[in-house]
């Protein structure tokens, strides 16, 4: 039980979420000096008090934070950005103080550490309001930063502008990320500067109405949640960066009732599809809150708030599983794995050896005709999948299969199926055992060999075609991101006039990593769609920052591009493939449409008692034009292709060869 608890506690989520929760654990906890040693006054010093070292925590607690990062670190982050609100603000590579972090013996928190440099080579902002144009102070937070692209420091596709999660400062999402909070660095060439006081009646940072004080040479620290702001040297001052937005919203100290009604109050107000899919909210605290309120233990709670995220048809709606409930109800099989056809018939894919099915004689390549006593497709129409919701019906039908064959253990049923070559069908009674294997290679999530590389890339032989297989945007970026140029390199140095992209086992991740992969098919930059979120001070859903886009890469693929999808394709995967689609000639080629699932979760997610998980998206994704996006449709393929026998059984890829064919 345990194997199958912790598989189904983080796997299930992958496909429920923006991004997998099963990356690689932390690193044990390394020994870091907590302080440095006191440091003498040297001659002609007059303040032994001038920051020289910071160092702090940063605490998380969002399941996001450290999954896929691989070369972290804090900076001395550049505030000339938010000085003049230019989110394409670029931080200079000579300006580039960078400190390590490293873990801690509690799992939840990591420390960091930065030496600041004597003169740093910041930005020079003139902020003290006079008219009298002035050198100016540098501004800087610490911020939690790590490298994907190219060498150690920040470049542009690194992020740019200013940090909002997990910096020194505090910013509000619903005031366009203004800083409102926190701890800046400070450093001034002379005695001659001025810096804000205060915030000024606009409640605004760096704005004509900021008093100003005069600060002294050198560093400085400025407490910004005093009033009027505190500015002080410290040697070796201890700072902590606040995890933003992000936190998960923790309710498990509360009752079941009580964390409910905290989640519920949330979650209708910020859900960002509720018109889309005709949520009634109304309807659903009727139901559910009385179940939850009268739940008695853990599973009961837990079956209450399952019921309820099944009432809401997003994929991204996810909630942690139960062992021992999905044991009780789902933990007998029969060594069976089935498949429909484009034709309405289903067939058995696999047979497991000395299981259920394999004692019963069934073989691979049998038809299915009925299930306990019920036509077959009958009988899947009736199965509720635990892997829900789901945004569409095509991916909700897919794992509809998967659960016909799971039932509580020595459950028995009828069942009437065909061999590959008999006449006649057969009926027989099988009786389940525990059985979890059959589970695992349905499910392409689960059945991906962990020794794999998340992007594999080869000539076609005999096509003269590039294949690029992305099987995630969740694994450790810095690798994906070589990998990635690597293979695209290649099909440029080679002129490979047509690469095909297979999707079709993605379960998505980064939406930034993946239009950076995007950027290598585009020449100039195309927005692609506008983000919306729900905003407590108007009530209203409303674009935060500008419309997303691809930016071209460092260098060209001009080739031709075929896409393979299915329902496999979830999130980040399809804003991946829909930004391609807007290339000129893409080719979209798949038995069906990707997943239907696009949202953010990052902001959404949520601490019940009994140590449940609950996520649920808070971010809108809609055209240029106004239309929602991708929800609750997917990228629907130019082509496509039949499911038959012999594409389920493995004889042939059918999808390939008709994108093979599409290029050719």
């Amino acid at each position: 039980m345990k194997k199958i608890g912790i598989l189904l506690l983080g796997a299930v989520l992958v496909g429920l979420a923006c991004t997998s929760i099963t990356g690689r654990g932390a690193p044990e906890p390394t020994a870091v000096p907590t302080r440095l040693p006191a440091l003498p006054v040297q001659a002609g010093e007059t303040n032994p008090d001038e920051p020289v070292f910071v160092s702090g925590t940063i605490p998380f607690t969002n399941r996001f934070f450290l999954n896929t990062l691989a070369e972290p670190f804090v900076l001395l982050e550049d505030q000339a950005g938010f000085v003049a609100r230019d989110r394409d603000f670029a931080f200079s590579r000579v300006g580039q103080a960078i400190g390590p972090v490293d873990t801690t013996d509690d799992e939840n928190t990591l420390r960091f550490s930065l030496a600041l440099p004597s003169i740093p080579q910041g930005s020079y902002v003139d902020v003290d309001n006079d008219a009298d144009a002035d050198v100016g102070v540098q501004v800087f937070a610490v911020a939690y930063w790590s490298n994907t692209w190219g060498d150690p420091f920040l470049e542009r596709r690194d992020g740019h502008g200013w940090s909002t999660a997990h910096a020194s400062t505090v910013t509000d999402p619903e005031k366009d990320d203004e800083i409102v909070g926190g701890y800046l660095i400070i450093w001034a060439p002379d005695e001659a500067q001025a810096f804000p006081s205060g915030f000024g009646d606009d409640g605004s940072l760096f704005t004509p109405d900021d008093p100003t004080v005069a600060v002294p040479a050198g560093y400085s620290i400025v407490n910004l949640d005093t009033n009027p702001f505190t500015i002080y040297k410290e040697a070796q001052p201890e700072l902590v960066l606040v995890e933003g937005a992000s936190q998960v919203k923790d309710f498990s100290d509360l009752s079941y009732e009580a964390a409910f009604a905290a989640m519920f109050e949330r979650v209708s107000r910020e859900y960002p599809f509720t018109e889309d899919k005709n949520i009634d909210w109304e309807a659903l605290e009727a139901a559910f809150g009385p179940r939850v309120a009268a739940a008695n233990g853990a599973q009961d709670f837990y079956r209450a708030i399952r019921d309820f995220t099944l009432a809401i048809p997003d994929r991204h709606v996810g909630l942690t599983l139960d062992s021992q409930v999905f044991f009780e109800e789902r933990g007998g099989s029969f060594g069976l794995v089935l498949a429909e056809l484009s034709d309405g018939r289903v067939l058995v894919t696999d047979v497991l050896s000395d299981t259920p099915g394999a004692r019963a004689g069934i073989r691979a390549g049998a038809e299915v005709l009925a299930w306990d006593n019920q036509p077959v497709g009958a009988a899947i129409d009736a199965v509720i999948s635990d892997f829900g919701p789901y945004s569409t019906a095509h991916h909700e039908r897919l794992d509809k299969l998967v659960f016909l064959t799971r039932v509580p253990p020595d459950t028995q049923i009828e069942i009437e199926y065909r061999n590959p070559g008999d006449e006649n069908s057969t009926a027989t009674t099988l009786r389940a055992d525990i059985e979890y294997d059959s589970l695992f290679l349905a499910v392409p999530a689960f059945s991906r060999d962990e020794l794999s590389l998340p992007i594999t890339s080869e000539i076609l032989a005999g096509h003269g075609l590039g294949y690029i297989r992305i099987d995630t945007f969740s694994d450790d970026f810095n690798l994906m991101a070589r990998l990635w140029e690597r293979a695209l390199q290649a099909l440029v140095d080679q002129e490979v006039p047509g690469v095909i992209l297979d999707l079709r086992f993605n379960n998505g991740g980064s939406g930034g990593l993946a239009m950076d992969f995007a950027g290598y098919f585009f020449a100039e930059e195309v927005e692609t769609e506008v983000w919306l979120y729900y905003n407590d001070l108007t009530g209203q859903f409303e674009p935060r920052d500008r419309p997303s886009s691809v930016e071209p890469g460092p260098f060209l693929y001009e080739g031709a591009v075929a896409l393979l999808v299915g329902p496999h394709c979830i999130s980040a995967c399809e804003s991946f493939a829909y930004a391609l689609t807007q290339k000129a000639g893409t080719i979209v080629v798949g038995h069906f449409p990707t997943s239907g699932t696009l949202a953010e979760v990052g902001q959404g997610q949520y601490k019940l008692p009994e140590d449940l998980s609950l996520q649920f998206p808070t971010g809108r994704p809609e055209t240029l034009d106004g239309q929602l996006l991708i929800e609750g449709v997917g990228v629907v393929p130019d082509i496509v292709v039949p499911v038959t026998a012999e594409s389920v059984l493995g004889i042939r890829d059918a999808v390939l060869e008709a994108a093979v064919e599409a290029l050719k």
